[in-house]
């Protein structure tokens, strides 16, 4: 007997595996005799038919139930896959992959970017007044790409399970029963995920590997969802993306700056970690960031001995706003306030950088090493209590702050009602909150991965920043780009982009918090 191939060990000896078990289940019966039978339970038969059905849907699919069809200058591979929680995966070899919550159901579309073709993707990159009719085609392509994968599919679950079911019974009629239950199950997930289907998931896409690039070019986000056909513009803004990586090569497309918008690099928690600035210089340029806003805990035990770790900040390209984390002392702040494009705030200092105007204070507490100090989480209300009051005397004398920054969350909660938006650190991990007066707080992971006290800990500390778009005539935030990198040892990119609830398609901006009593 000659060996199956390798590739199809599995399958094989699961099929066979199912056929000895079933044939348990439905023994060949003899011709009757006076002693008594016992047919199988009935239970123990419906779990060996849907053990036939399930398996069988699958082998269909796996082997037949792909479709090859152009979507604009791209050839692509879509197929449907078991799923617990559904969705669309895009993957782009080599440059990465991207994940849409397009719909929940128990089977999810992998659509694979096979290769462009040169002409038609070559043509797109130097006529952009083409892209204007792309949208269109996308759709159409798309479309007829799906219906013929649902097709497809039907064909692929039927004679895999009919397959499978004469395999296993050697009986027609439990075969086609097989083959029946199996259309019905794709026909029911199917069902679900058009009724789940979310067009509007294409702008909040996850995107991982080289493509954590790939939310650079979001523009002003109320525009793209006011102005624009969500689903079609977006997706053919997705292709036309993916056209311009592969006819860059070596190299990313850059951001092109947009007048509606101002950006800002939110980090924290750097903790003497070096590569911390050369990921915060790269993020400048290629986000084109307009200021950097650090909620401290730059360094780890505040010592005279560390002060030169600061001296990069001159180099970033962007003016760099600071306050003083729990790990940071007043020698650290004095240093800082002394180099060239460092902005030291404290007390409710405010300082306006592109129109944008800051305030911040320092952490009330000194403790380089962890431990709790006496004043604990009343000397961090105190601290926002009085930044606050800052807010609302900036608000009276008629320069209102468009962000508060302090290093703990504790201090931050205090200012609500007081100002749009409050950045904080401190936890490493993100937070993101709408307070009760309508303040929005965002905590920022650490984007020195835990520091060079990361290397004691089992598994290495992620390294988290995020970029946020604001309005420049309201200066309201409009959306936000989540970057997370891998710790030490790790190269993994991730960058996942959001809209606040009042950017969703059809909400109303909201107002800013009008200044609330003490």
């Amino acid at each position: 007997m000659t060996a199956s191939p390798a590739g199809h060990t599995g399958p094989m000896r699961a099929v066979e595996l199912l056929r000895q078990v079933t044939a348990r289940l439905h023994p060949t019966r003899p011709a009757p005799t006076s002693a008594l039978t016992h047919p199988p339970h009935p239970w123990a038969r419906a779990s060996g038919l849907v053990a036939v059905v399930l398996l069988g849907a699958w082998l269909g699919l796996l082997t037949v139930g792909n479709v090859r069809t152009p979507v604009g200058p791209m050839d692509t591979t879509m197929t449907l896959r078991p799923s617990l929680h559904g969705g669309t995966k895009i993957n782009i070899s080599p440059l990465g992959a991207l994940e849409l919550k397009s719909h929940t159901a128990p089977i999810r579309l992998d659509v694979d970017v096979d290769r462009l073709d040169p002409a038609r993707s070559q043509a797109l990159v130097q006529h952009p007044e083409r892209i204007t009719g792309l949208q269109d085609e996308i759709a159409g392509d798309v479309e007829h790409g799906t219906v013929d994968l649902a097709l497809r599919s039907c064909a692929a679950v039927i004679a895999g399970a009919t397959t499978l079911g004469l395999v296993v019974y050697r009986r027609p009629r439990p075969a086609l029963t097989a083959g029946a239950l199996a259309l019905a199950l794709l026909t029911a997930s199917g069902v679900s995920a058009y009724a789940t289907w979310n067009p509007k998931s294409v702008l909040e896409p996850k995107y991982s590997g080289l493509l954590a690039s790939a939310p650079q070019l979001i523009g002003n986000a109320r525009s793209i969802v006011t102005e624009f056909d969500v689903y079609q513009q977006e997706l053919a803004r997705l292709v036309t993306n993916v056209t311009r990586l592969y006819d860059a090569t070596s190299t990313l497309p850059a951001y092109q700056p947009s007048a509606a918008n101002i950006r800002v690099l939110h980090v924290s928690d750097i903790h003497l970690n070096p590569a911390a600035w050369q990921i915060i210089g790269s993020l400048v340029d290629q986000y084109d960031i307009d200021v950097i806003i650090d909620s401290g805990d730059t360094m780890d035990h505040g010592s005279a001995a560390e002060n030169h770790f600061l001296d990069p900040v001159t180099t970033l390209g962007a003016p760099y706003v600071w306050v003083r984390g729990n790990h940071d002392s007043a020698e650290t702040q004095r240093y800082l306030s002394r180099l060239k494009n460092a902005h030291v705030l404290d007390n409710g200092k405010a300082v306006t950088i592109d129109g944008l105007r800051i305030a911040g204070t320092g952490d009330p507490q000194f403790t380089p090493d962890r431990s709790t100090a006496p004043g604990g989480d009343a000397a961090e209300r105190l601290a926002g209590l009085r930044l606050a009051a800052a807010l609302r005397n900036q608000q009276l004398s008629g320069t209102p702050v468009d962000i508060a920054v302090a290093h703990e969350p504790t201090a931050a909660r205090e200012t609500d009602g007081t100002v749009p938006l409050v950045l904080a650190g401190h936890v490493h991990h993100r937070e993101t909150d709408v307070l009760k007066h309508g303040t929005r707080l965002k905590v920022e992971g650490s984007t020195g991965g835990g520091g060079l006290r990361a290397v004691q800990n089992k598994h290495p500390e992620k390294i988290r920043a995020s970029v946020l778009y604001l309005d420049s005539a309201t200066k309201h935030l409009q959306a936000w780009d989540e970057i997370t990198l891998g710790g030490l040892g790790l190269t993994t990119a991730e960058v996942s982009r959001h809209l606040p609830a009042d950017n969703q398609p059809g909400a109303t901006p909201s107002t800013t918090p009008s200044p609330t009593s003490p």
